[in-house]
């Protein structure tokens, strides 16, 4: 979620870093559960639609505790519409990267949003980009594809879960990119709480019509699992807006990087998988073009003072 942080927020850095923390840290125990739940036979479009209706309940407390109900009043439901179909594309996609790959890998693909993020801002907002941004995005690209394995899945034709699971994987991290987009617009007349309930809110609706075609009656310990990730997603939302009213994106981005750490622990500790070689080749490539983009952006913000850091 990167929309500004608010103006009349009192910015507090410490505490903006460690609520970044503590999103990525929750982000990585949320996809331990939408492995679990895939393992019990639960459909992925079931487990949006649970993901996203228990978010709003939690949601509504915390927006009538801090900027009330009615801010969540909008006059661009198309903006949001949109909004909502690219984050339920990216979604599921993010999603099925972590049922098909181990966790460490899907999540260094993931980690690419920045690198996208700079693409399409110069080719749709048409920011300007010097050499040195382009410069990160290529090193970027080169981690990708030492992740990837591009001519090993090639030449096994990218079939089976892992080729497939790579392809959703970079799907997902592109339509992130393209999201931040949609949510950069969004915010120049919408504050966070108002883009995350509306697209809570709105994809209720496709989610709710494909429902009935694919839910199955539950146990306590699979609703347990479904209700821990509305929770979750829940503290994920929230912690990822409150960072952003605490602190500039320049400053709480770079936790991100910390999703990867926690992805290690928790793929080795739940399921007993390691990052396989060229994860680990390509991640410090990643990594380091993606500090290298935020590191720029906040040194663009320093020399315009007199803008408002975004």
């Amino acid at each position: 979620m990167n929309a500004a942080p608010s103006s009349a927020a009192p910015q507090n850095y410490l505490g903006g870093i460690g609520l970044r923390l503590l999103a990525m840290a929750s982000l990585s125990l949320m996809f331990v559960l939408v492995k679990y739940i895939d393992a019990a036979g639960i459909h992925i479009v079931e487990s949006l639609f649970w993901r996203q209706a228990l978010v709003l309940p939690f949601l509504l407390v915390w927006v009538m505790a801090t900027s009330g109900l009615p801010s969540l009043k909008t006059q661009r439901i198309g903006a949001h519409g949109r909004r909502m179909m690219m984050g339920l594309t990216g979604m599921a996609c993010n999603f099925g990267a972590m049922i098909l790959l181990p966790m460490a890998e899907a999540t260094t693909i993931s980690l690419s949003v920045p690198i996208f993020a700079v693409i399409f801002a110069a080719l749709l907002l048409g920011e300007a980009t010097g050499w040195q941004r382009w410069s990160a995005v290529i090193v970027g690209f080169i981690g990708v594809l030492v992740v990837l394995d591009p001519i090993s899945s090639f030449a096994g034709g990218f079939g089976g879960t892992h080729g497939l699971g790579t392809v959703v994987a970079l799907t997902g991290a592109i339509m992130t990119a393209l999201i931040t987009i949609a949510v950069r617009d969004l915010g120049r007349t919408e504050n966070a709480g108002t883009i995350v309930f509306w697209f809570s809110l709105l994809s209720m609706i496709p989610l709710g019509i494909a429902l009935p075609f694919v839910i199955t009656p539950h146990d306590g310990h699979e609703w347990l699992l479904l209700i821990g990730l509305g929770f979750l997603g829940a503290v994920v939302q929230m912690s990822l807006t409150g960072a952003l009213r605490l602190a500039p994106v320049s400053v709480v981005i770079p936790m991100d990087y910390s999703s990867l750490l926690w992805a290690i622990a928790a793929g080795w500790w739940f399921f007993g998988t390691l990052p396989a070689d060229t994860t680990w080749v390509g991640a410090p490539l990643i990594i380091a073009s993606g500090l290298f983009i935020a590191w720029r952006e906040h040194r663009r913000h320093i020399d315009r003072p007199k803008e408002v850091a975004a």
